[in-house]
């Protein structure tokens, strides 16, 4: 595989020419073959990215049953993969084709920053969803379908993710090309001390940290969820629980497509020169780019709103019994964790009843209705 692809050995990145803004030559060239496979993988991880995500704003605009408070952070992950597919791979896939990077110093810039920028959107938002699932199915929420707070963390994931990204362009590391030389990410193998105390900081709060959060979040859940698993799950509920299990597979597919790229990195920065193969620095990053093809599918297929309008779009008539019930609200279901209040008591609570429910000390609380 290595010989038909590569020819020779390189590290992951290489500098430019600044004095004429050309591209250097670069230690590692692909092979004609490689560059042909490379540039189909990239032609249909944009035209699939786009078209995926494209759809999915689609419905948003169309079906106003979708635009409920936590769809609200499934659209930004949308608009942010969508972007990414428009504005960056869009220039590695013409630098395939041509089998060298187009653009010089600042087109890098301009690619490593918007890929690492909407990256991290989507990690952050995926973060605050977990969180949100958390707070829903532990939490008696005491307030009506508020849009403000995702609104609110909407800007936020952007925030945050430009507070991370745009140091490099200020001169805090930098960005430059990487693997075959079609594509640029941060300065994995520049060694300074400058370059990696931001790649530590930047794997500490925009990996570790996310992911440490939302693995508290499902855990405390997964407890709560085998801590009632008796009680008998109402239609409510279960409606809850698959827009759960719908995020955890986003969140698990976002993980399974970057850690290798992260490993990777880590690996040219601390690890000894040269010990990145060729094939090892291409294909992680092609997995990491095929996440904007993976989350809407998931969003489309996992959440049944999403997929009855789907059906609705494109006119499939022959489902369209099932489109009477696409508006019907769930009401969250909440589950107590406070072991010291309700150590002996627990919570019976259904969608449109609290009938069967023979606990005299047990003050029964209306949680309130709430669009998934």
């Amino acid at each position: 595989m290595d010989r038909i692809m590569f020819s020779g050995q390189a590290g992951l990145n290489y500098s430019f020419n600044l004095s004429d803004d050309r591209e250097a030559d670069a230690p590692e060239k692909l092979s004609p073959t490689g560059f042909v496979v490379l540039s189909v993988v990239l032609g249909f991880i944009m035209t699939f990215g786009f078209l995926n995500n494209l759809i999915v704003l689609l419905l948003f605009c169309k079906f106003r049953k979708l635009r409920t408070p936590v769809n609200m952070l499934l659209l930004n992950i949308s608009v942010s993969d969508m972007l990414v597919c428009l504005f960056g791979t869009t220039l590695s896939f013409a630098s395939s084709i041509r089998g060298k990077w187009l653009l010089g110093r600042s087109g890098c810039n301009w690619y490593g920053f918007i890929n690492s920028c909407f990256g991290i959107v989507s990690l952050i938002s995926l973060v605050i969803l977990s969180y949100d699932r958390y707070s829903t199915l532990t939490v008696y929420n005491q307030h009506m379908l508020n849009y403000r707070k995702p609104l609110l963390a909407v800007v936020a994931t952007w925030l945050y993710s430009l507070f991370w990204t745009v140091p490099p362009l200020l001169g805090w590391s930098s960005y430059s090309a990487e693997g075959a030389g079609t594509s640029c990410s941060v300065s994995w193998t520049a060694q300074t001390v400058q370059s990696h105390a931001y790649i530590i900081c930047l794997f500490i709060f925009c990996l570790g940290l996310p992911v440490l959060v939302m693995i508290y979040c499902y855990g405390r859940l997964l407890w709560a969820v085998k801590k009632v698993g008796k009680i008998r799950k109402t239609a409510a509920r279960r409606r809850e629980y698959h827009m759960l299990f719908m995020v955890l597979t986003a969140v698990a597919c976002y993980l399974l497509c970057w850690t290798p790229y992260g490993v990777i990195a880590m690996m040219a920065t601390f690890g000894p020169p040269n010990i990145i193969s060729p094939v090892a620095s291409v294909v992680p990053s092609l997995l990491a780019k095929s996440s904007t093809v993976i989350n809407p599918l998931i969003y489309i297929l996992m959440n049944k709103q999403f997929y009855r309008c789907f059906l609705i779009l494109f006119h499939c008539d022959h489902w369209s019994g099932e489109n009477g019930n696409t508006s019907m609200a769930s009401k969250i279901t909440a589950i107590q964790l406070n072991q010291r209040a309700y150590s002996d008591k627990v919570a019976c609570a259904s969608a449109n009843t609290f009938n069967q429910c023979s606990m005299p000390a047990t003050k029964h609380i209306n949680p309130p209705e709430a669009m998934t």
